[in-house]
């Protein structure tokens, strides 16, 4: 299939094609790059020019470059544009101009790229579906998943992140969606924004994008829900709360084995659906993406019965048993919204010791240390009956923990990781979170290679 022609390409960037070409895909990396792909040579931690040979003596079908780089001949296939990332957003605009079918983009600070893989199973066998890869959500992941959608699309699926104010508005007005969706709102990149109103704003931002007439698709139940719907207001749009009193809302969900069983109420249709997951908030996400697809149009009795076939991504919040303990790998980022709702997972799970292995919490502002102790007091830490903790802010949860609790601290997640026989024993369900620059996930890497080798030493008090 062709994605794009070097006249079409061309046209899209105002560059100049060395030659005819025709792509059937998009690259920024030549370790994943597929035979007949568009080599995009950006600037980041190192210069793609440096790159350009390499990717097409891979097969790629063709490079987006600003000079034609050393070791490239001149009659090589490319598309010579001034600016690099430039010509991606161009060649996004393009790719978003001429599908037709309907955009739902995502956003929220906890659980964007599991909820758009929620949506993307969910649409299975509706049409042709087109989704972010991976977290794909910032300044040049947006553009190039744009690029890379086929025009006979139907629904695709934009994944929109921030780390600092003014993101996410020129991002949803790239992915210019139908339906704009934000999972949640919580304490996170609060150096940036000060306040979770803050955040509330800057995520309601998405809804600006929203072609007219759009559909917001809020939780309820939150402290800054109101913000969000004037938000929704402002962009004009038709507002579905999803939520314990939304428009959305699960009647009942129950948990055998980590696998839930969930009845919903979506917009005034009553559906059944399964998840395998114990967590509440992959219920609540599930319930907002169903809104999400009936109001993009989508069959949404459907899309229900094909989300029994998601699972969690790798490091969120996916239940694996390994080597007779039942590992949480939630290791992927954190703060505390995500790490209550962490918590609570595993205080659903039985059936042995609960452990908790945590890392600090990054990117909370000046009353992160408060905001770490403050975890004791969480509902779900009294069933938990170990906690073990790496990371200087951590160390303030370590002292407000009862001794009953308190497991091992150490400064570091490998420091932790390096005495893992000491960490769990047979029979344990063991969550392990904490934010990715923590480290923490180092610790999972040292119980998967244990679970490898031998089981985990006998159980200690």
């Amino acid at each position: 299939m062709t994605l794009w022609t070097s006249h079409d390409a061309a046209a899209a960037t105002g560059g100049r094609a060395t030659r005819d070409f025709a792509v059937g895909g998009v690259s920024i990396d030549t370790r994943t790059i597929r035979p007949g792909d568009l080599f995009v040579a950006l600037q980041a931690a190192r210069d793609g020019h440096d790159f350009v040979a390499q990717a097409l003596e891979k097969g790629a079908g063709a490079a987006l470059v600003s000079r034609i780089p050393e070791g490239v001949a001149d009659d090589a296939p490319l598309l010579i544009v001034p600016d690099v990332l430039g010509a991606l957003e161009a060649l996004g605009r393009a790719g978003r101009a001429r599908m037709q079918g309907k955009v739902i983009a995502i956003t929220g600070s906890v659980g964007k790229t599991s909820t758009k893989e929620m949506a993307r199973i969910a649409l299975n066998g509706q049409g042709v579906i087109h989704a972010a890869e991976a977290s794909y959500n910032n300044h040049w992941g947006v553009p190039l998943t744009l690029a890379r959608m086929p025009e006979n699309t139907d629904f695709a699926i934009i994944e929109i992140g921030m780390n600092h104010p003014g993101e996410i508005e020129p991002l949803a007005r790239f992915a210019r969606p139908h339906v704009a969706m934000i999972t949640t709102v919580a304490a996170a990149h609060l150096e940036a924004f000060g306040a979770i109103e803050g955040i509330a704003r800057e995520k309601g931002a998405i809804f600006r994008g929203l072609l007219t007439p759009g559909t917001a698709i809020i939780p309820e139940d939150l402290s800054v829900t109101q913000l969000l719907r004037d938000c929704a207001d402002e962009a004009g749009a038709i507002v579905i709360g999803f939520g314990q009193h939304g428009m959305a809302k699960p009647l009942k969900a129950e948990t055998t084995d980590g696998v839930t069983q969930v009845r919903a109420r979506i917009l005034g249709e009553t559906v059944d659906f399964t998840l395998a997951s114990a967590g509440t908030h992959f219920v609540m996400n599930a319930v907002g993406v169903l809104a999400a697809l009936s109001a993009a149009g989508a069959d949404m009795a459907q899309a229900a019965r094909e989300l029994s076939d998601w699972r969690p991504p790798l490091g969120r919040g996916a239940v694996e048993d390994l080597a007779g303990i039942r590992l949480i790998d939630d290791a992927y980022n954190s703060n505390p919204t995500s790490l209550s709702a962490g918590l609570a997972t595993l205080a659903r799970l039985t059936g042995g010791r609960r452990v908790a292995i945590l890392g600090d919490m990054l990117e909370l502002g000046p009353d992160e240390v408060a905001m770490h102790r403050a975890m004791a007091d969480d509902p779900a830490m009294a069933s938990v009956d170990l906690v073990h903790l790496a990371g200087p802010r951590m160390r303030a949860l370590y002292e407000a923990l009862p001794e009953t609790r308190r497991g091992l601290y150490a400064e570091t997640a490998a420091d932790l990781a390096a005495r893992v026989a000491d960490l769990v024993a047979i029979g344990d369900i063991v969550l392990v979170k904490g934010s990715k620059g923590s480290r923490i996930s180092t610790v999972v890497d040292a119980l998967r290679r244990t679970g490898e080798s031998s089981a985990p030493g006998e159980r200690t008090a």
